[in-house]
């Protein structure tokens, strides 16, 4: 896998779901976390791009943050109904983030909805890189 490619995928765990995601840069590392924690909820491709959401999260570390971001996230899933096809991530720092969600209202008709997330969690998260890649992980309880 080249050091520019970027994806994610879940990982076992005891009783709930690590991500673990990686790209180019720190920022769309965590926009692919996003992204897996929100395909756990809906599969991407059954949903369509209609509306955007901005997020924004800050905290004392990268662990932190990362959590924060995921956190963020899924309190707009949670607040204004929205499902999840693309997370852009523009700009991030070691203690600030700020992304965009796009995707569209919970639609029962059309998505099938697959585990509530109920929140990240400090448990074994980590924001590395080397060599170009960076990689995180975190769990989600669900």
């Amino acid at each position: 896998m080249s050091a520019s490619a970027a994806g994610w995928e879940h990982f076992e765990t005891e009783a709930d779901v690590g991500v673990h995601a990686w790209a180019a840069t720190r920022g769309a590392a965590f926009a692919q976390a996003a992204l897996g924690v929100f395909a756990l909820i809906v599969r991407p491709e059954e949903v369509e791009e209609r509306e955007q959401r901005e997020v924004r999260a800050q905290a004392d570390s990268p662990e932190r943050l990362l959590v924060a971001w995921i956190n963020e996230c899924l309190y707009v899933h949670e607040i204004e109904g929205i499902v999840v096809r693309q997370v852009e991530v523009d700009a991030c720092t070691e203690t600030v983030v700020h992304g965009v969600l796009r995707g569209e209202e919970v639609d029962a008709g059309r998505h099938q909805l697959g585990t509530v997330v109920k929140a990240a969690t400090l448990h074994r998260v980590s924001v590395t890189e080397s060599a170009g890649r960076h990689e995180v992980r975190v769990i989600v309880d669900v």
